[in-house]
């Protein structure tokens, strides 16, 4: 049976409220409903999908980077997204495709997760 789409991914955190703080702020995932399993975690969701699992974990490795090396979501709202970022000072590296035009924007979270948002070619960027 072939794979047909991402379902969602997990993170592991040892700072659960600033995580769930940083993607409902920044990316406008909404926390859910979540089984009742026996660890504490969070679920968050856009357009009704859980795209994220957060797993309170502690305390985390050491080395925070693992064999995945980021997460990509579609968004809209490029230059919004950059002043979100510049407020909360998280650097970001904004990078534009060469053949397609596709905006990639990289930061992380606050516990060491990269992640990609990437924004139609069509979006205005910064000047």
């Amino acid at each position: 049976m072939p794979a047909t789409a991402m379902n969602h991914f997990t993170i592991l955190t040892d700072q659960l409220d600033d995580t769930v703080t940083f993607y409902r702020e920044l990316l406008e995932l909404q926390t859910g409903k979540r089984p009742p399993f026996k660890f504490p975690g969070a679920w968050m969701y856009s357009g009704g999908q859980a795209i994220l699992h957060i797993i309170a974990k502690t305390p985390l490795p050491e080395q925070r980077e693992g064999v995945i090396d980021h997460m990509a979501f579609s968004a809209t709202g490029l230059l919004d997204t950059l002043e979100k970022l510049k407020a909360r000072n998280i650097e970001s590296d904004l990078r534009r495709l060469p053949d397609s035009g596709v905006w990639q924007l990289f930061f992380h979270d606050p516990n060491g997760a990269k992640v990609e948002l990437d924004f139609e070619a069509s979006e205005p960027g910064p000047a």
